[in-house]
């Protein structure tokens, strides 16, 4: 009987769809967050995505759910013991892609790039949990707790602190496009893996693997939740390619162009004929571009030289304008 017991713990358990859909929503949210940051970086659309609170609680929102499927696959995979080699691999694997981003971003938006982001915090939260998952269920929810709360109770403010950014206890982190800091992001590991435990406890794995996902979409979910990381990796370089591919093929609107033309006018009305104005604006920008000038001034927009172009375009369009009203 007990030897019935023990085959039986150890046999393989096999995927849960569940589990696996759940992974591929997060991908699929995380894919329509960087979407919106890449048509906001070409200028498509002007959608606060790094400034405002909304969207900056729906990024929270999407990095806090992956962390927390991470905690629940760790309860799952450990629940009959640790399995020291196996969690090795898969963090040093993690790791190595971790390294690739920050070495790609790092050429591709210099001191922006990406120190410790989502995969730094899933590699690193994830063997700094191992320890929990033998531990009572009691003792990992108090260290969540703990977790979230220390950059509230700990800022460490010195000079050359900048090192320590990866901890998220730094009063003064480095500014980066991905930063999801150990402390309080470990908390959301911990917080899954307090939730699988609990699971575990009520059986309720058991019953979620005799549920399959179905459908086209359900099944496309489920096979990127499979592959997350290859998902994670190919899916902002593939967003951003095309969102650059649209935007140089003239096919997504020019946000930039648009801009300018309602600045200049909004400027140039505040002294009157608010028609003519439009018009001198619009004749401005026409002729910064048949000159060439118009992506040097927007890559270059403090040159001095470009901007005396800029106003030498403008006078011109301008006393055309007034000669076409008289």
């Amino acid at each position: 009987m007990a030897m019935t017991s023990e085959a039986g713990a150890q046999q393989p358990r096999g995927r849960i769809d569940a589990l696996d859909v759940a992974r591929g929503i997060a991908l699929a949210t995380m894919a329509v967050y960087h979407l919106s940051w890449d048509m906001k970086w070409f200028g498509v659309v002007d959608w606060p995505v790094d400034s405002h609170p909304a969207w900056r609680g729906f990024a929270i929102a999407i990095a806090g759910s992956f962390l927390f499927l991470v905690g629940i696959g760790l309860a799952l995979a450990h629940r009959d013991g640790l399995r020291i080699g196996p969690a090795l691999r898969r963090a040093a694997r993690i790791g190595l892609a971790a390294a690739a981003i920050s070495l790609v971003t790092y050429f591709a938006l210099g001191e922006q790039y990406v120190r410790f982001g989502i995969l730094h915090a899933l590699a690193a939260g994830s063997l700094v949990a191992l320890p929990f998952v033998r531990l009572p269920v009691v003792v990992t929810a108090l260290a969540a707790a703990l977790a979230a709360a220390l950059p509230l109770l700990v800022s460490l403010n010195f000079a050359g602190n900048s090192w320590l950014a990866w901890t998220g206890l730094v009063a003064h982190p480095p500014l980066s496009v991905d930063y999801v800091p150990l402390f309080p992001w470990l908390a959301a590991i911990l917080a899954g893996l307090v939730a699988g435990r609990i699971a575990i406890l009520r059986d309720i794995p058991a019953r979620a693997r005799h549920w399959r996902a179905t459908g086209r979409t359900g099944r496309t979910m489920a096979l990127a939740g499979r592959h997350s990381l290859l998902v994670y990796l190919v899916h902002q370089p593939l967003l951003f390619g095309a969102v650059w591919l649209a935007v140089t093929a003239g096919l997504a609107p020019d946000r930039t162009s648009t801009a300018f033309v309602e600045q200049c006018t909004l400027t140039c009305s505040l002294s009157g004929d608010a028609q003519g104005c439009a018009a001198a604006c619009a004749c401005t920008l026409r002729s910064l571009r048949s000159d060439g000038i118009w992506q040097d001034l927007l890559e270059r927009p403090d040159d001095a030289e470009l901007g005396a172009a800029l106003n030498d375009r403008y006078g011109q369009c301008r006393g055309r304008s007034n000669l076409d009203a008289d």
